[in-house]
């Protein structure tokens, strides 16, 4: 089969497009034909050797898509080939083929588009449980969210709208502002501004928002002064660089509430990875949901979506399509 891999740690040029050996069917997994898969920045850092990846080279990214089933291993009950499925966490997705658990494989709709499941599992499953689980969205609450216009900070927008909040977005350019009230923030104010004391203004009551969602990181102190007394921050990425480090005193002194967030701490079984990617699609289907078109390119010009995402000019989702 043909996959895109890499030998070396570096930059987007380490990728290559070649032949491999395929996935072998083992006890417990269906053998899937991939119609698109999903580029994250975790994709990014396993490139670069941020993450530790195990094994010998090439290596081979990609943990999101979807396709059809090809074979299925003979224990496996409720999956035949010819099924449309997807996934959000499975390794060695950037092939044609990929090996998929019976644990991880989420049935996909005929009316949702292999490239929409691609786009909205992974950053859709991580905006439901931050909403839902780390912090729970209610009606009235004023919701920050940094990186506004990125794929999971467009998903979060949405969804603490449909939770009934009133919601600021934070974005680095006046593009991603765009992007952002699209998305549906109520208002978008840019990183370069004096946003902590923008946010308090915005804020009903002049106190600050309720919770602030953080993924940069290195803005979490900022995010801190913009929630109210007894606000809530969720602290789930470092896409800006490592946080300062948070005296507990500071937590006392002003009753806030620090969480963190990580989405393979919430969906542990197959059950919950279902419930909400199907509340993922009724939402999408019935229109309460919505996706920014998601930028394509073949598997074999994968290093040009590398390249893409990396210089952060990107909104939305990037699939690959084998």
């Amino acid at each position: 089969m043909k996959a895109l891999v890499f030998e070396q740690f570096g930059g987007p040029e380490v990728l290559a497009y070649k032949e491999i050996a395929a996935p072998s069917l083992e006890p417990g997994t269906v053998l899937v034909r991939m119609k698109a898969i999903g580029l994250n920045y975790a994709d990014i850092y396993r490139r670069r050797g941020n993450y530790h990846l195990a094994g010998e080279p090439p290596y081979l990214l990609g943990y999101e898509g979807a396709g059809v089933v090809e074979e299925v291993s003979p224990e496996v009950e409720g999956l035949k080939p010819g099924d449309r499925i997807a996934f959000c966490d499975v390794p060695f997705a950037n092939a044609e083929l990929v090996q998929v658990p019976i644990a991880k494989a989420i049935p996909l709709p005929e009316d949702i588009s292999f490239e929409i499941a691609a786009a909205v599992l992974l950053q859709g499953m991580t905006a439901h449980y931050l909403t839902h689980d780390s912090y729970k969205v209610q009606k009235g609450d004023e919701v920050l969210v940094h990186a506004a216009a990125g794929g999971v900070g467009q998903l979060l927008l949405q969804l603490a709208k449909r939770q009934g909040a009133r919601v600021l977005g934070l974005v680095s350019s006046e593009a991603k502002q765009g992007a952002a009230l699209a998305a549906g923030a109520d208002e978008a104010f840019l990183y370069n501004s004096n946003w902590v004391e923008e946010a308090k203004s915005w804020s009903s009551d002049g106190d600050g928002v309720t919770v602030a969602y953080d993924s940069v990181g290195s803005t979490l102190m900022d995010s801190f002064s913009a929630v109210r007394t007894k606000g809530t921050v969720v602290f789930y990425g470092m896409a800006g660089g490592d946080p300062a480090f948070v005296d507990p005193r500071m937590l006392m002194d002003s009753s806030k509430t620090l969480t963190g967030g990580d989405l393979w701490n919430h969906v542990t079984t197959r059950e919950d990875r279902i419930r909400r990617a199907t509340d993922l699609f009724d939402w999408l289907l019935e229109g309460s949901l919505r996706l920014e078109t998601p930028r394509t390119f073949s598997l074999q010009d994968g290093a040009e979506a590398h390249r893409l995402l990396e210089s952060r000019q990107s909104t939305g989702k990037i699939i690959l399509i084998p």
